[in-house]
């Protein structure tokens, strides 16, 4: 296999990146097309490029990212894959102030040596859609949906184009996925028409994080929820991920009985627009056994 990408990975403010609780970040990052291999420790992830269906393996070596393909790629398919690549691991990111606010924090003092960069899908229409396929079910369902999207797509994940055709009939008796089928089918139908465009949502100068979470719970099937997983995912982390995971979480983690979700908040607003980041570190600390 060839080295088709070599990031250092060090972040914008040339911060440490940890490859591994990157690409374990959250539950989302391992969902098809993607894999993890853990001996040794490699990330595996299709990609459509072109007209190609491209997998492309990660991992770390001296302090960088390698990413290795067994397809040759023309120049500009290349150039493709690579901001793709970055645009994953978020490498313009500056996640400094967060880990000086953590600095000497006897809960997350830990996250400054690399934690905190949580992996993106290529595109946000893919989160959106991951997003939607988290909601309401158990996460066996949350598998079957999105592995029906990625057959439905060949082997990568479907382009808008290809999930506005699909008929109504395939969402509801292939994949399975009840009422968020016909919300699924509108927002690829908005992106492929060019009604919406998700992926400006990426650039941080041009909305706030309030019309950022506008635009998002104008979205059919995004709510609060929705919103604040796919802001995280967009390096916006001032909002807390609150659901029927996160919260039993905080209890057992803290030894409550029971907390308000205005509770939880006011536990993390002193991390100010790194609240929901550092709510999420403190649940998601043993995900990564410490080496």
């Amino acid at each position: 296999m060839s080295v088709l990408c070599d990031f250092p990975l060090v972040g914008a403010g040339g911060e440490p990146i940890s490859f591994a609780r990157t690409i374990q970040s959250h539950g989302c990052a391992r969902l098809p097309p993607a894999t993890i291999e853990l001996s040794p420790l490699r990330y595996l992830r299709r990609f459509r490029i072109g007209n190609r269906v491209v997998e492309l393996a990660f991992e770390e070596r001296d302090g960088r990212l390698i990413a290795r393909s067994a397809s040759r790629l023309a120049r500009v398919d290349a150039e493709r894959a690579r901001a793709l690549v970055a645009r994953m691991f978020r490498f313009h990111d500056d996640l400094t102030p967060f880990y000086a606010k953590v600095a000497g924090d006897e809960i997350l003092g830990w996250a400054s040596a690399g934690a905190g960069r949580i992996l993106a899908s290529p595109t946000v229409f893919e989160d959106v859609i991951k997003t939607i396929c988290t909601t309401n079910c158990a996460w066996s369902a949350t598998v079957r949906m999105t592995t029906a999207l990625v057959e439905l797509g060949g082997g990568a994940f479907p382009e808008p184009a290809l999930l506005a055709r699909t008929s109504e009939s395939w969402y509801r008796e292939i994949a399975r996925m009840g009422y968020r089928g016909p919300y699924v089918r509108s927002i690829a139908s908005d992106v492929a028409c060019g009604k919406l465009d998700l992926e400006s949502l990426t650039e941080p100068a041009r909305y706030s994080d309030e019309e950022t979470e506008d635009t998002l719970l104008e979205l059919p099937g995004i709510g609060p929820y929705g919103a604040a997983h796919v802001m995280q995912l967009l390096g916006r982390h001032r909002l807390l991920v609150l659901d029927s995971w996160t919260r039993p979480t905080y209890l057992r983690l803290t030894g409550k009985k029971r907390a308000a979700d205005s509770t939880i908040r006011r536990a993390f607003a002193r991390y100010g627009e790194y609240a929901g980041l550092a709510f999420w570190l403190f649940l998601t600390r043993d995900w990564v056994a410490e080496l």
